[in-house]
């Protein structure tokens, strides 16, 4: 949308509003990922499984494997934030420009390692396979998504905007916190939305760390050959990143500030 000023050669152009689905619109993606749970438990009832088949695919290694995703995903994405949003806010700071090229240089160099070269290098750095690497390692390889779009986000605020609320004796952490973080929700958002996504795939490596997950389930099938056990691990990593990615659309469309 576009506004034009009559007495001044201004053009201010202002973004259209975002209207939110409909609730026909919200229940269409978990229907279509019910069905393609139906049809994958279906399909898996309906084979003569073997003794191998029959041990990784019953209902508690399933539910165990998934739940171990999920605590993999939310813990990662969540120290993410913890560490990514306060690091874009600094380095968007007139005191860091300096130093900024350089970090993000040194945070694209590491993302560019390999996801699986990482976890082995913490293992064998620290000492430690499990939970805690895993994590770790998920964090590092999704901390850039989260710091650019924070960065982006920040500086996309019209200056005019900032330059208003210092004129009405705003101070500067009041004009970050009630200005510049509110109007840059929506793009720190599709950045953590990014990041989710990421660390449910990635999650899936964790299994040579010891740390669980539905890689788990993929390797099993991969180290004796079992086709149908790496269909149901990687059918149920894609559910899963789709639902969460879901759940995060959600949230971003109830997030986002009134009027954007």
């Amino acid at each position: 949308m576009t506004t034009h000023a009559r007495d001044q050669d201004v053009v201010v152009q202002t973004p259209p509003r975002v209207r939110r689905r409909s609730l026909a619109g919200y229940m269409v993606m978990p229907v279509i990922l019910a069905l393609v749970c139906l049809a994958l438990y279906l399909y898996v009832g309906s084979r003569e499984l073997d003794s191998i088949e029959a041990r990784s695919l019953n209902a508690a290694s399933l539910a165990k494997a998934t739940w171990e995703h999920i605590q993999l995903t939310a813990v990662s994405t969540l120290l993410t934030l913890i560490v990514a949003v306060p690091l874009g806010i600094l380095l968007t700071r007139p005191l860091t420009r300096r130093i900024r090229p350089y970090i993000l240089t040194v945070l694209t160099l590491g993302q560019a390692v390999p996801t699986i070269a990482v976890l082995v290098l913490l293992a064998v750095a620290f000492l430690f396979l499990g939970f805690q690497a895993a994590v770790v390692g998920l964090v590092l390889y999704a901390i850039i998504p989260v710091l650019l779009n924070t960065m982006v986000g920040l500086e996309q605020v019209d200056e005019s905007v900032l330059e208003a609320g210092r004129g009405m004796g705003i101070s500067k952490f009041g004009v970050l916190r009630r200005l510049e973080l509110p109007l840059s929700v929506p793009i720190i958002l599709a950045g953590v939305r990014t990041a989710l996504v990421i660390n449910v795939g990635t999650a899936t490596l964790t299994t040579y760390i010891n740390a669980g997950g539905l890689g788990d389930i993929i390797v099993a099938g991969l180290s004796t050959n079992r086709v149908l056990i790496q269909l149901v691990g990687a059918a149920l990593t894609a559910v899963l990143a789709l639902l969460i990615d879901y759940l995060a659309g959600i949230a971003e469309d109830f997030l986002r500030p009134k009027g954007l």
